[in-house]
């Protein structure tokens, strides 16, 4: 196995064990998952930086009390990967969710992410 290919499988295990910890509710462990400096985007909220930014969000800001994702298509080039999924779970109010999105993972030279973008595909009102 190449490094690049090393790599790039490193990069994949990485972004699959994001989402993992994330589903399990391990928020602190998720977050270590991220560089200092790293920026979170998402739809309806203004960007979070770094792991405590990303711990604040997923502990304190995040609408869904619980559930998982699933993954449909991992895609990479470089130190990007693209993820196409869905998520089924259940909002703090105890109505049921169920959405497709897509999330960008950009890499830092030290294997952490630099930066997430994440992306519903919701219809416009």
């Amino acid at each position: 196995m190449t490094q690049e290919t090393t790599e790039r499988v490193s990069r994949t295990r990485q972004v699959m064990r994001f989402y993992a910890l994330v589903d399990s509710g391990d928020a602190p462990a998720m977050a270590a998952l991220f560089a200092p400096d790293a920026v979170y985007r998402r739809p309806g909220y203004g960007p979070r930086t770094g792991p405590a930014g990303l711990l604040h969000f997923y502990t304190q800001e995040r609408t869904i009390r619980e559930g998982g994702h699933v993954i449909e298509r991992v895609v990479e080039s470089g130190d990007d990967v693209a993820v196409f999924g869905a998520f089924h779970g259940v909002l703090h109010d105890g109505n049921p969710v169920d959405l497709e999105f897509a999330d960008y993972f950009g890499f830092a030279h030290d294997g952490l992410f630099a930066r997430r973008d994440t992306y519903f595909f919701a219809p416009l009102a």
